[in-house]
């Protein structure tokens, strides 16, 4: 029976099942729907052995999910080509309103065979690993914030207002210690809560421990430690920084970077007339939250601290140099948007979106193409 040498194959993946169908290589030809298959190891490894023993050339292709990268590491594993797709640049018709796993894998086909697919980059094992312990951080902070929150309502609530400024500091836990309410219910609530933000914060701590533990044997340490000589970049936000972007020299000029992580402004221009809003706000908002938070430091002006003066003696003078030209840079641009009468949200955007273009020249310094 005669077969076409080349075939490409969308996988619907699922927790248990995957809906797989086949588009022939020549154009218009005829697409298959195999069927559902155990989302198994073993299973798969079967299913790609018979497509391979039928065809001469195969390409495989699956929507990021929550299935992880497991199924591209076992299909390359295996010697044949495979892409994860990015779910949020998948054409669309917007009369579609039918949803099943069949005609997804049928539609993924389709669209691998006309090339209209986006790849995003997979990581590997030890990357992803430690973007996993990056990511627990993450979430162990919005925790804390959450268990503060519920602080600082529970105090509000019972008319308790805190004399001095800062919140959060020894002074203030030793302050909401010495609460003392007339009913028992109320003082075990307040202990409890208390106690919570403690095992919080202990909690980032031991990740955070175990981030520098395991920076030494990472393959990014490298960047991770030039992305420091950058004013308002420690330690978390490198990591965070090389852990969510992964391999910066995937992009060619600094222009994508700040595509990538959502920084550009959006357009809606037609004709002669040209109209741009508020940033796209696609792709990682985790790095684009932290360069935001690093963008405040650009306030002060331009200076080399202490603990700064040790990280630059340990980098290349190309990266001390890219350091020093981003503090001039930002620190002017902070200034100027802030006399012109700019929003400090805005300002922080604006110095943000520069500030990964220079992270983009330090990667470039540190690990070469």
């Amino acid at each position: 029976m005669e077969h076409s040498t080349e075939v490409f194959v969308g996988i619907d993946v699922a927790k248990a099942r995957n809906a797989i169908a086949v588009a022939d290589g020549a154009r218009g030809g005829e697409v298959r729907y195999l069927g559902d298959f155990d989302a198994s190891e073993a299973t798969m490894r079967r299913v790609v052995k018979r497509l391979a023993a039928k065809h001469d050339c195969i390409h495989f292709c699956y929507e990021a999910g929550p299935t992880g990268y497991g199924l591209y590491r076992l299909i390359r594993s295996m010697g044949y080509e495979c892409i994860v797709v990015a779910p949020s640049l998948i054409p669309r018709r917007p009369g579609d309103q039918v949803k099943t796993n069949r005609r997804d894998a049928i539609g993924l086909a389709k669209l691998l065979r006309a090339g209209e697919l986006t790849a995003v980059w997979v990581p590997d094992e030890d990357h992803e690993a430690m973007r996993d312990l990056v990511r627990a951080r993450t979430a162990a902070v919005e925790t804390l914030r959450v268990h503060r929150q519920r602080i600082t309502s529970f105090m509000l609530k019972h008319s308790r207002n805190y004399p001095r400024k800062t919140h959060w500091t020894m002074r203030y836990m030793r302050w909401l210690q010495e609460q003392q309410f007339d009913h028992p219910a109320h003082q075990i609530a307040l202990q409890e809560m208390v106690d919570a933000v403690r095992i919080a914060g202990e909690r980032i701590r031991r990740i955070e421990k175990a981030i520098e533990e395991f920076l030494p044997s990472w393959s990014l340490e490298r960047l991770v430690r030039a992305l420091q000589a950058l004013r308002g970049v420690d330690l978390v936000v490198a990591v965070t920084f090389a852990a969510e972007v992964g391999d910066i020299t995937r992009f060619e000029n600094p222009r994508q970077l700040m595509g990538y992580l959502g920084l550009v402004p959006s357009e809606r221009s037609t004709g002669t007339t040209v109209k741009r809003g508020s940033i796209t706000k696609a792709g990682n908002s985790r790095v684009r939250h932290m360069l935001v938070e690093s963008a405040w430091n650009y306030r002060h002006p331009p200076k080399v601290g202490v603990k700064k003066l040790y990280i630059h003696e340990q980098l290349s003078p190309a990266v001390r140099e890219i350091a020093w030209k981003a503090q001039s840079r930002l620190t002017s641009r902070y200034r100027k948007l802030s006399a012109r009468g700019k929003r400090t949200t805005v300002v922080c955007t604006a110095v943000a979106r520069e500030l990964a273009a220079f992270m983009w020249s330090v990667g470039r310094a540190a690990q070469p193409t």
